[in-house]
């Protein structure tokens, strides 16, 4: 009995052994459902942002993307696809990423960031890029209430805290950024244009790391959770990137000339919507 039961533990202890050399299975990559669509009534919608409640904000640009034309506006949409307020904040020029810290919503706005009241969708304040040629495009505002903006066309991360305005960061390794997404105070997602590479931003040392490349035209950046992202090229491609950086395409929508511009991903809904940007409409899929 004894000889028996030594066997059978020297057994167990070899299959604890194995279980811990052998390879953990990878995460099954998630695949997107679609459950609903806007009608056409939005004009050129470039980003979309939930409001941790029940609504969806949307930058319509309505006009070319760095026309001073006062003919963007905000709209609200709610959860499940119904435009509720059209024109909620009217008489900006080419809205475009968006960023929610209280009752505080900023967005770019060509060549300023506008901050607007969301009690009443008035415009409180504005800050305006350095020098010429800017090209505002994506907000995010970290938990402290810090925001930053990326300038697109001129390499540069802007940074608002505690209500001073500056250029926190710029030149050729940030490589044309546009999506931005804040991880806690000290780190902020990147997405360049032009290597199509999601890069980690330490905010202490301004180091960049490379997590994933290969996206074109990356736009917007949301947690999933757990250290994974999902990411969208504007092109009409979204993105499923792991905390390792493995990186799984979920949806093309390119061949029916659909693009997908700044992405939110309502986690609590699992539900990702995307602006459609020149066929005017949203689209949200369920993630699974």
């Amino acid at each position: 009995m004894k000889q028996t039961l030594l066997v059978a533990t020297a057994l167990l202890c070899d299959a604890s052994l194995l279980s811990l050399t052998l390879p953990l299975p990878a995460a099954k990559p998630p695949k997107l459902v679609k459950v609903w669509e806007t009608d056409t009534t939005l004009r050129t919608p470039e980003s979309v942002l939930f409001d941790g409640s029940n609504t969806l904000y949307v930058a319509n640009i309505d006009g070319k993307s760095d026309a001073l034309d006062g003919s963007g506006f905000i709209s609200k949409v709610s959860l499940d696809g119904k435009i509720e307020n059209l024109q909620w904040t009217a008489g900006l020029n080419a809205p475009k990423g968006m960023g929610l810290y209280k009752n505080r919503l900023y967005v770019t706005d060509v060549h300023r960031l506008v901050c607007i009241n969301t009690s009443n969708g008035q415009a409180e304040k504005t800050w305006d890029a350095v020098g010429q040629g800017a090209f505002l495009n994506d907000v995010t505002v970290d938990k402290e209430g810090t925001v930053y903006v990326s300038d697109n066309r001129n390499n540069k991360v802007y940074r608002l805290k505690e209500d001073k305005w500056e250029v926190f960061m710029e030149g050729e390794p940030l490589n044309n950024p546009n999506g931005l997404y804040a991880v806690g105070t000290d780190k902020l997602m990147v997405g360049n244009t032009k290597t199509g590479a999601l890069c980690a931003l330490d905010l202490k040392t301004k180091t960049l790391k490379q997590l994933a490349d290969g996206m074109a035209n990356t736009d917007g950046i949301v947690p999933e959770g757990k250290g994974n992202f999902f990411v969208s090229d504007w092109n009409g491609r979204l993105f499923h990137i792991a905390a390792d950086g493995t990186k799984t395409e979920l949806l093309d929508t390119r061949p029916d000339k659909v693009n997908a511009a700044d992405i939110e991903y309502v986690a609590k809904k699992k539900l990702l919507v995307v602006p459609t940007f020149l066929k005017n409409k949203l689209v949200a899929y369920k993630v699974e």
